[in-house]
């Protein structure tokens, strides 16, 4: 199969890759798309799926039937051979299958260059100790699901050899296999995993319920989805494409459909990429959210400590969990050792890890997000680059985590226990920043600066989009250089602790955008560079709902907020505030004019 061998490596719309590309776009051949300098562009539905994929229809007249009766079956094709409750087709062409078989298998022997379409037509067939369909030669398979019709493919909780194969799936296909059509499959693996494939797995049409002990889908070089209904119960993964031998195949595709996943590991999980443009995805991983490790980021002693300085390097990072994670299963509700792209579609996640992991990069191009986490909403080891998107993050550990965090538009709403964005790169040892001592400002850009605080290669960029962030740990947290040059950014807390609503070690610049920030007095830190106004002031200690206006010499009000959590610090820098300029803040009963700066 290493002429259909495809890598797209999705990281900011354009992916560097070596090797070839798998994209179909013929009705029976598959092509290899152009590769210029090791770039390429993401998959399309056209690339993804092939006229024969998405063709579910069937002629009656010349197609062979297959009854099966019981423990037996009966055919009018002589490319069908029985031998007790094993039935196995042997040639190209149409078969309609319909009836029972309690302890049986269909096999397909062909050529391998034929693709057999078997259409389902009521069937249900149980194998007691092996796969119930087992694809063994061909080119490819069409399994359709005929109108209506309700089928059930099952195995009875035990994979006994039968040949060199090692069969462990209730349905197992060592080729291509596609599923299309508008009836229903009811897929049963209480053993291992529900439906495997070692080629391209593909779904254009159907309902289907997987229940598996293992994975629920699991294929080695994609999964690839559209127009469909899945629902998985699974005891790993719920989508699982991985290969072995070649890490730059094994990736998940969903073009459109619905697909519903509870799963003891991953929801999806793809080792080259996963990318969506559309349909819904509603994925409950390792249990939810409730089921996470437990992190804490509470006070570590706050600023000089209880009767100590800060220990070297800035702030002791300290997280305790219940238990180690070495070692332990992944539970994440999408993660790539790749990289992810999302352009479009829903996606609700409740996951015990990160909601959405790459270890690379992700990209997210558009699309509904519902997340709910006892970690990371969205992880890249490498780049996380927000284009478009409407994203809410009910809960999480940390909200937008990677070494490069770029919003550069959508919609971003998240309520962090933690940091909610977080440039993680090198040594985690932020700034610590504070107010001058004996005044209400802030001591200058950056206020006092780090202490020790050890730099690294992290960045935050905000160029546009709407951010609203709400944490328990630093609002903003850049293990090296924050800059903002547009968008809408809100961030309210924390209340206490050696956090802050800034945090940077190397630089923070404003250049353009609107920062509205509060949070708490001990740790404070303001921007080093602007090109525009900025207020920070210490205000006392403030009830969450507390007003918030800014107006200028004229009274004209530019800025008006109501935090939704108690503070002491306010932040404030928009285009409308002019460097040198006065500016009234009123924050409840506290009043006072200051310089933007």
């Amino acid at each position: 199969m290493n002429a259909k061998r495809m890598l797209v490596l999705l990281a900011l719309g354009v992916f560097l890759l070596s090797g070839c590309s798998k994209a179909p776009i013929s009705d029976d051949e598959e092509t290899t798309t152009e590769v210029t300098n090791g770039v390429i562009t993401p998959l399309s539905k056209d690339d993804a799926f092939t006229d024969r994929d998405q063709r579910d229809t069937y002629e009656e007249i010349g197609a062979a039937y297959i009854k099966l009766n019981g423990t037996s079956a009966t055919s009018t094709s002589d490319a069908v051979t029985i031998s007790g409750s094993t039935v196995t087709i042997t040639d190209e062409g149409t078969y309609i299958l319909s009836g029972t078989l309690t302890n049986g298998r269909i096999v397909v022997n062909a050529d391998e260059n034929d693709k057999p379409q078997l259409v389902l037509n009521g069937v249900s067939v149980t194998s007691a100790t092996s796969a119930a369909l087992y694809i063994l030669e061909s080119d490819k398979v069409v399994v359709t699901l005929a109108d209506g019709t309700e089928n059930a493919l099952s195995n009875g909780g035990a994979f006994t050899a039968v040949d060199e194969n090692n069969i462990d799936g209730a349905v197992f296909s060592k080729q291509d296999l596609t599923f299309n059509g508008r009836g229903t499959l009811v897929v049963k693996s209480p053993a291992d995993h529900g439906i495997v494939c070692k080629d391209d797995l593909v779904f254009t049409g159907g309902t289907y319920t997987v229940t598996s002990a293992s994975h629920g889908l699991d294929a080695n070089d994609s999964i690839r989805l559209a127009d469909s209904s899945i629902t998985v119960d699974a005891g790993k993964d719920g989508f699982h494409a991985e290969n072995d031998d070649d890490d730059t195949i094994g990736f998940v595709y969903i073009a459109s459909g619905v697909y519903t996943i509870e799963s003891e590991g991953d929801g999806i999980s793809g080792g080259a990429y996963v990318q969506m443009d559309g349909g819904a995805v509603n994925i409950l991983a390792g249990g939810g959210s409730a089921n996470a490790q437990k992190q804490t980021s509470d006070s570590w002693g706050g600023f000089m400590g209880s009767g100590g300085m800060m220990p070297p390097g800035g702030r002791s990072s300290q997280t305790t969990s219940t238990t180690s994670s070495e070692d332990s299963t992944s539970i994440k509700g999408i993660k790539s050792a790749g990289n992810v792209l999302i352009n479009g579609g829903t996606v609700k996640i409740d996951s015990a890890d990160d909601a959405i992991h790459a270890n690379a990069s992700i990209t997210v191009g558009g699309g509904t997000f519902d997340l709910t986490t006892g970690d990371d909403g969205f992880h890249a080891d490498d780049t996380l680059t927000m284009k478009e998107g409407k994203i809410t993050i009910r809960e999480c550990y940390e909200g937008l985590e990677a070494l490069h965090v770029n919003v550069a538009g959508g919609t971003v709403n998240l309520t962090a226990s933690d940091d909610g964005i977080n440039a993680a790169g090198g040594t985690d040892s932020s700034g610590t920043g504070g107010a001058r001592p004996g005044g209400d400002r802030f001591g200058g850009h950056g206020g006092m600066g780090g202490m020790g605080g050890s730099s690294s290669n992290g960045s935050v960029t905000v160029s546009g989009g709407t951010l609203h962030i709400n944490s328990s740990g630093d609002g903003i947290d850049a293990n090296g250089t924050l800059t903002i040059s547009g968008g809408y950014t809100v961030v309210v807390g924390p209340t206490q602790g050696d956090t802050a609503t800034l945090d940077y070690d190397v630089s923070g610049a404003i250049t353009g955008g609107t920062f509205i920030g509060t949070g708490a007095l001990g740790m404070a830190q303001t921007f080093s560079d602007s090109e525009q106004g900025v207020v920070a002031v210490s205000v006392g200690n403030q009830p969450a709902g507390t007003l918030i206006t800014v107006k200028d010499i004229s009274g004209k009000t530019l800025i008006s907020h109501e935090p939704e959590l108690s503070f002491a610090v306010v932040i404030l820098s928009s285009p409308d505030l002019q460097k040198g300029e006065d500016y009234t803040i009123t924050v409840g009963s506290f009043s006072d004019t200051f310089k933007a700066s």
